[in-house]
């Protein structure tokens, strides 16, 4: 009985001492339960987004779902299709604020991200499951972040992410909303405005073409040539009534 038992210590200790020479994740510490469930280092890079695409609220909407299993590539697809999908449907959101707001995923470890496009693609609501931000209001100042050295491999890593967001939409006459999940976890909501129907609103009416005589075509000709002018100049120069003079420079 005694070796058994010396023999069971000496695996612990065994294996004690393998765990701790294990080298670290390159990727930034995944989830806590997903270490404590015995998940692979390489399974925690499966990560998995759901993009939902409303064409109108009136149906359900494309669910497109996206995976990588390398960070930087994961970043750079979400970044890329969102700002696909959203033109697709006629938005104006930026990419490079959209390529922001999905970084800042990586401090929620993209943990159960969904992203929702709608109203005509220029309202992008982003996500996640994570630990939340406990400040919003200094998260969206410059300098204030939670990166870990982890994290600054795929990211600046400066507190850059928001402010510049917020700034970029501010300009564009658009928001940006900070709020809590409804367990936990974080949502952010960029929307810019509908450029295409602002546009279309407030464009004035063609004017229709204007048909001139010959005698009013002379009378813009001379004008062109000898500047600014009076009726009484230009009756002299074209032979032409001192009054239909007054009135040819009226109608032009």
């Amino acid at each position: 009985m005694e070796s058994h038992f010396l023999r069971f210590i000496n695996n612990l200790e065994t294996a004690d001492g393998s765990a701790v020479k294990e080298p670290a994740v390159e990727p930034p510490k995944v989830l806590d339960d997903a270490s404590s469930a015995g998940t692979e280092p390489s399974a925690q890079l499966n990560n998995i987004a759901r993009l939902a695409i409303y064409d109108s609220f009136m149906a359900a909407p494309r669910v497109v779902e996206l995976n990588s299993k390398d960070y930087d590539d994961f970043i750079n697809l979400l970044a890329t299709k969102t700002y696909q999908y959203s033109k697709e449907i006629g938005g104006n959101v930026p990419y490079t604020v959209l390529r922001e707001a999905i970084e800042n995923l990586i401090h929620a470890y993209f943990r159960d991200i969904v992203i929702s496009i709608y109203n005509n693609g220029n309202t992008v609501r982003i996500s996640d499951q994570g630990p939340g931000i406990k400040n919003k209001d200094k998260a969206c100042e410059p300098g204030f972040s939670t990166a870990t050295s982890d994290m600054k491999q795929y990211i600046k890593g400066v507190g850059s992410g928001l402010p510049i967001i917020r700034e970029t939409i501010s300009f564009l006459g658009g928001a940006i909303e900070v709020e809590d999940n409804l367990d936990t976890g974080t949502v952010i909501t960029l929307s810019v405005p509908d450029k295409v129907a602002a546009e279309s609103r407030e464009q004035a009416p063609v004017p229709a073409e204007i048909e001139l005589n010959k005698r009013q075509k002379q009378v813009l000709f001379l004008m062109m040539e000898i500047g600014s002018t009076g009726p009484s100049k230009i009756a002299g120069e074209l032979g032409i009534g001192l009054s239909t003079a007054y009135r040819d420079l009226i109608y032009l």
